[in-house]
């Protein structure tokens, strides 16, 4: 909690409240709100070749949401962090989805900081567990459809490692990728999602412009499962946007474009679980990155409905 510091207006009252005056501590038989949980960890960066350093992620994000205006919201709590530092990815995914399943059940929504997009398959594996008998929704913003196939979990299996896991589990994969750059995924990338039977979209489709369409398309895919797990791979945003990544975008989706599909998803209520990867603060100019990332995190939870019943 040590990092959760900043800015006190203290004669402008309560209404002046930032949220390092309003997180608390995760602890038991507290009122069901938001649990934020760091996942450190750059292991499958590292595998995946990328630039490691990702593994400072969640502490850097803290920082920059310590300092944003409060607005009511549910209650949000820290939950501390699961941390990776033996090299054992899969140990450290398996205590990712212990603390996420335990989270959802007490009634959080579950709000993650990567590490790298490898927190994705823990974060998943959680809310699965914690969901047995529901459709689980995957949308992901992302420059990459993360389905590589390797010998071991990197960050650019997460997805296929998801796929592998329903098909043994006896449930559908409900995957929709959005930000798809056809520069970053080979052809044997795109046959992999149409194996798996993925949904996309381009980011040559997701301008401003064409904001209608992108809705729609997104919007059909909430309406056919019954919860929602957002995951955003921060480098789905511009480079000028998101400098701060493993992979920055060369063309890449406005961030005003992300934050509003996210405020979408976020007051559909069917919104269970959301993560903001890939951010590495070893390459952040001036904390642009951290502030657009932070920003994307308060817009989730400022959007936030209640999940349907």
């Amino acid at each position: 909690m040590t990092v959760w510091t900043g800015r006190i207006d203290t004669a402008e009252g309560d209404a002046a409240r930032r949220w390092h005056q309003v997180v608390q501590p995760l602890s038991t038989n507290q009122p069901a709100g938001i649990a934020l949980l760091g996942f450190a960890c750059d292991e499958g960066v590292r595998r995946n070749q990328g630039r490691v350093g990702a593994v400072a992620g969640p502490v850097a994000l803290r920082k920059a949401l310590a300092n944003l205006a409060y607005h009511p919201t549910l209650p949000l709590y820290d939950a501390g962090d699961v941390v990776c530092e033996d090299g054992d990815l899969d140990a450290a995914h398996q205590r990712l989805a212990a603390a996420v399943s335990q989270n959802i059940q007490a009634g959080h929504l579950s709000l993650v900081l990567g590490g790298g997009h490898e927190t994705a398959f823990g974060h998943w594996l959680g809310i699965a567990n914690a969901s047995p008998s529901q459709r689980i929704g995957i949308v992901n913003f992302d420059a990459h459809f993360d389905l590589r196939e390797a010998s071991e979990a990197t960050s650019g299996t997460p997805f296929a490692q998801i796929a592998a896991a329903c098909a043994k589990r006896g449930q559908s994969f409900q995957y929709l990728c959005m930000g798809v750059a056809e520069t970053a995924n080979t052809e044997a990338l795109f046959n992999k999602a149409r194996q798996v039977q993925a949904s996309w979209r381009l980011d040559t489709e997701m301008t401003p412009w064409q904001l209608t369409e992108t809705e729609a398309q997104l919007q059909a895919f909430i309406d056919q499962v019954d919860v929602v797990y957002l995951t955003i791979d921060l480098d789905v945003l511009p480079a000028a946007q998101m400098p701060a990544v493993s992979a920055p975008a060369g063309f890449g989706v406005e961030i005003s474009v992300i934050e509003h599909l996210s405020r979408l998803l976020a007051a559909s209520g069917k919104l269970v679980a959301a993560d903001l990867v890939e951010f590495n603060p070893l390459f952040d100019t001036d904390s642009h990155g951290a502030k657009a990332a932070a920003r994307l995190a308060w817009a989730i939870c400022r959007s936030l409905k209640p999940l349907k019943t």
